[in-house]
């Protein structure tokens, strides 16, 4: 039986992570399901940035890579992300850079911890810039070479004695589909490959145990669902028990280990420092930084049974519509999103942005609904699925203005 609106309003007030909606910026007549693109502004980011803008930048300026130590931001932050979010023990996070060059360290990092082995797989489905990257990556190693999975199923085929690296997605950015981190990265092992995970739509929405699951490297953004804003800085995780050896591409002065001894020849950091590259993005890392004690309010498992909660609701409430669900419903592959494929999908997420409800869209015809349980609700859900109930019913996405595309879709 369909839950009623009424009920899922109780379930809302009963909810105890129903306040922290009050800790985002939320657009009046807005819905916003998009968290897994680019997530809600929190309330405390404006204050916080004005805070480094105007008392340490202007009136510390370059006395405060001490005394509000700048210099040691990058771990710090790490180091947070890494005990709530990402099940892993200090010092071996840190954030920096973009996923995608972070995505460039690890990789040449691994490569270069497998000496003779000349593979990289990776999903043809992942990410774009995972697939580049990597190609890009085997390009600057003679011998090496990508090998595309049609999908992760396929690993225990494409595994063998010259598989360097894996480089897995936790989940599917198209479908919603959640990998089993353990179970994978023990098949990795037992090839003797190594893995690195794209946590790119999982950090912030289910709880992560990296160090449990004997991951060797990851990666993953902090504008989704960790709220660090448009263009946030990315992070990255190298296990311990690979640091001494690690030696990443990027061999930058920032991951140097005396910076200001400014010496001509490069010598790695201790630990998580040597995936350092260039100076830290101060101002980006204090966004993150606000958002970050956002989320230190909330427990990673209450997350995760709301998400699920969420967007089985989604599911349930869509199932009479003509669209096709592409996401798992097993709770186990699922992470944090729903989509739906039909062959119209752009015109008809652009007729729900026009009426409030934002998704997106992502080709060749899927539309793309993410739930951030920090700040939606079950009620959302119900005024969404009305939205899109209407806009199929009245066929108001077939107007001309909804079939025009934009640069961002």
């Amino acid at each position: 039986m369909t839950r009623t609106r009424e009920t899922s309003a109780a379930l809302d007030a009963a909810d105890p992570l129903h306040a922290l909606r009050a800790e985002f910026t939320l657009p009046a007549g807005v819905l916003y399901l998009d968290g897994n693109s680019l997530g809600a502004l929190p309330r405390r980011t404006p204050g916080h940035l004005a805070k480094v803008v105007e008392g340490e930048w202007g009136d510390g300026l370059i006395r405060s890579w001490n005394d509000a130590g700048w210099f040691h931001q990058p771990g710090r932050l790490g180091d947070r992300i890494g005990a709530h979010l990402l099940g892993a023990a200090p010092g071996q996070v840190v954030v920096c850079d973009s996923t995608s060059v972070n995505l460039f360290k690890v990789l040449g990092a691994a490569l270069r911890l497998r000496p003779g082995r000349t593979a990289v797989l990776a999903e043809r489905r992942a990410f774009p810039t995972d697939l580049y990257i990597a190609d890009g990556l085997t390009g600057l190693h003679p011998g090496t070479r990508p090998v595309l999975l049609d999908s992760a199923a396929d690993l225990d085929a494409a595994l063998g004695p010259d598989t360097a690296v894996v480089l897995l997605s936790h989940v599917d950015y198209r479908t919603g589909e959640l990998l089993d981190m353990a179970e994978t990265t023990a098949r990795v092992h037992a090839a003797g490959a190594l893995v690195v995970w794209d946590l790119c739509h999982t950090a912030g929405a289910l709880p992560i145990e990296l160090d449990a699951a004997g991951v060797d490297f990851a990666v993953g953004c902090g504008y989704k669902y960790l709220n660090g804003g448009p263009g946030a800085p990315a992070y990255l995780y190298a296990a311990h028990r690979h640091q001494d050896a690690a030696r990443q591409p990027l061999t930058g002065w920032f991951g140097h280990a005396r910076q200001f001894d400014f010496e001509p020849g490069y010598r790695p950091a201790d630990g998580i420092t040597r995936f350092l590259t260039g100076s830290p993005p101060i101002l980006g890392l204090a966004a993150l930084e606000a958002a970050l004690d956002v989320w230190e309010l909330a427990d990673p498992a209450a997350v995760r049974a709301k998400s699920l909660e969420l967007t089985d609701l989604f599911l349930e409430l869509t199932a009479d519509l003509d669209v096709e669900p592409v996401t798992p419903r097993e709770h186990a592959r699922r992470g944090s999103q729903v989509a739906l494929r039909h062959p119209d999908g752009y015109r008809i997420v652009q007729a729900l942005i026009a009426r409030g409800v934002i998704g997106d869209f992502r080709a060749p015809d899927l539309m793309r609904f993410g739930f951030t349980p920090l700040y939606l609700s079950r009620t959302d859900v119900h005024d969404a699925v009305d939205a899109l109930r209407e806009v199929l019913a009245t066929g108001e996405w077939r107007e001309e203005r909804f079939g025009r595309r934009g640069e961002v879709t």
